[in-house]
């Protein structure tokens, strides 16, 4: 789309009225500011605001069609702000990708601006969620009430990010950040649960001590329950633990995943030259004869296509992690199927040339060393031959949640990592979920026709004042001293130094 005007028109705006609604009194211009502004339908302009102010009560008034399009003092409008909280937390653009998006919107806008708009979003859809919390509580009675699911996610030393989901209605109710997930920190996030919805038909949560002792105290007469996906998964750690860990340690041991790449790298470079073999295994497989000219290179494409497969075994099962899923362990069965396919392929001569079976003897070689473990093949197999351990699976709402968190991270960064995220985004971001469920976007506009419409009914200073609280984290230790109390001698180290200064 291009640009509607070449250079930003300069557009004017004062308020409709002309005296005073509380007292009468006559306005009269206070000041006169001049903005530049950014919005999806027009584009960039200078905002050219005067502002009123009463005679008799001082009361200053501002334009309502300015304030309806930009919150007081910034440079986006509230569809800007939207559209970027939106591509960023719900379709999961990445930074770079909204400023393209913007642009060929007519907004001119750098990433960093695109990321603090995607935070005043969270904090503009916190504060609706807030206000609107006694409408949420009489939708969710009319459903007899609400089921309190309770979970926390985190990775290493990050602090927790612990969410309360109702089961029912599939509405986020509340997120906080703790430092640890213990008695002391879970009670005052439960006890404003409470406060804002009322005592829950029910609480469903994992085993850990902390939430457990925070539960009992916070709903002592209410129906807990230990989440089956929890207590299963827990019961599959202690079965499967030991093996699989080994398991996992004996693959790492030998390297065998670079040294798959690796070789399937190398055989790519021969297929790109013979782009029509893959046509080829493709016809072989239906049951149609090969071509005679394809027999001499089916063995770099046999070999290519086994290593991709068994490599395919690292991402095997549904998502919902160790015990149910086994990914290392259907990784080292698929590689002892490897080694007995080219054990049978490499015997076989296609057109009676010793030479043509190179790949296979390569491959071969690499398998040597981790087919000899028997660590590693004990722990796959049992004395009683093989034994599957298969827990049912329950549909926990709040392990997928934070799955989903997770996957929209990795496709935002393309990094595996959640722990930067965890770090550094707002405690109630995952609220932002709530946008796609119909029955609450119903609840929350209360008759207003749009999230913009919406948020410009918020108070400039009530946004100031949950920015900042927002931005409050669990633990702030500066990122060069984490290193130092790292140490297990710090203490000491510490002493020393003091000694040494006053010395």
């Amino acid at each position: 789309m291009p640009r509607l005007f070449t250079t930003p028109p300069m557009v004017d705006f004062r308020p409709s009225i002309t005296h005073c609604p509380g007292c009468g009194g006559e306005l009269k211009v206070l000041k006169t500011r001049t903005r530049t502004v950014s919005t999806l339908h027009v584009g960039r302009f200078r905002a050219r605001e005067v502002f009123l102010i009463c005679k008799s009560c001082a009361h200053p008034y501002r334009s309502e069609k300015l304030c309806a399009l930009v919150a007081p003092g910034a440079n986006f409008g509230y569809d800007v702000m939207v559209y970027a909280g939106k591509a960023l937390l719900l379709r999961h653009r990445n930074q770079e990708e909204v400023v393209a998006e913007l642009a060929r919107r007519n907004v001119q806008i750098s990433p960093r601006e695109v990321s603090l708009l995607s935070m005043k979003f969270v904090v503009y859809t916190t504060i609706a969620h807030q206000r609107r919390a006694p409408e949420i509580t009489a939708n969710m009675q009319t459903r007899g009430g609400y089921i309190c699911h309770l979970d926390a996610t985190c990775e290493g030393r990050d602090p927790l990010l612990m969410s309360s989901i109702d089961w029912l209605s599939e509405i986020v109710l509340g997120n906080v950040k703790l430092p640890a997930e213990d008695e002391k920190h879970i009670v005052p996030f439960l006890e404003r649960i409470k406060k804002t919805f009322g005592i829950p038909l029910a609480l469903v949560h994992d085993m850990g001590k902390g939430i457990l002792k925070a539960v009992a105290r916070v709903f002592p007469d209410v129906p807990d329950f230990i989440c089956h996906f929890h207590f299963l998964r827990d019961i599959g750690k202690d079965f499967l633990g030991t093996e699989y860990d080994i398991i996992r340690d004996r693959l790492s041991k030998h390297a065998i995943s670079a040294k798959l790449r690796y070789r399937a790298k190398q055989l790519k470079r021969d297929l790109d030259r013979k782009p029509e073999l893959i046509q080829a295994l493709e016809t072989g497989i239906g049951n149609t004869p090969l071509p005679i000219g394809a027999l001499q290179f089916l063995p770099v494409l046999n070999v290519y296509t086994l290593i991709q497969w068994t490599l395919r075994g690292k991402s095997e099962g549904h998502g919902y992690g160790f015990p149910f899923d086994h990914p290392h362990l259907a990784f080292a069965k698929r590689i002892r199927r490897l080694h007995v396919e080219v054990e049978n392929l490499k015997a076989m001569q296609l057109r009676g040339e010793w030479k043509d079976n190179k790949p296979y003897f390569k491959i071969h070689v690499e398998l040597k060393n981790i087919m000899k473990d028997r660590t590693l093949w004990k722990s796959v197999q049992t004395p009683s031959g093989p034994i599957r351990i298969q827990p049912q699976r329950t549909n926990n709402i709040l392990e997928q949640f934070f799955r989903s968190l997770k996957r929209a991270n990795r496709r935002r960064t393309g990094n595996a990592s959640s722990s930067r995220m965890l770090r550094t985004m707002l405690a109630e971001t995952p609220l932002v979920r709530n946008l796609n469920n119909p029955n609450y976007m119903k609840i929350l506009l209360n008759r207003k026709a749009s999230l913009e419409e919406l948020f410009a009914d918020i108070e400039i200073d009530t946004l100031r004042e949950a920015f900042r609280k927002a931005q409050d984290t669990p633990e702030k230790i500066p990122s060069k001293l984490k290193p130092l109390i790292a140490m297990p001698d710090f203490p000491e180290k510490l002493l020393a130094m003091v000694k040494k200064a006053v010395a």
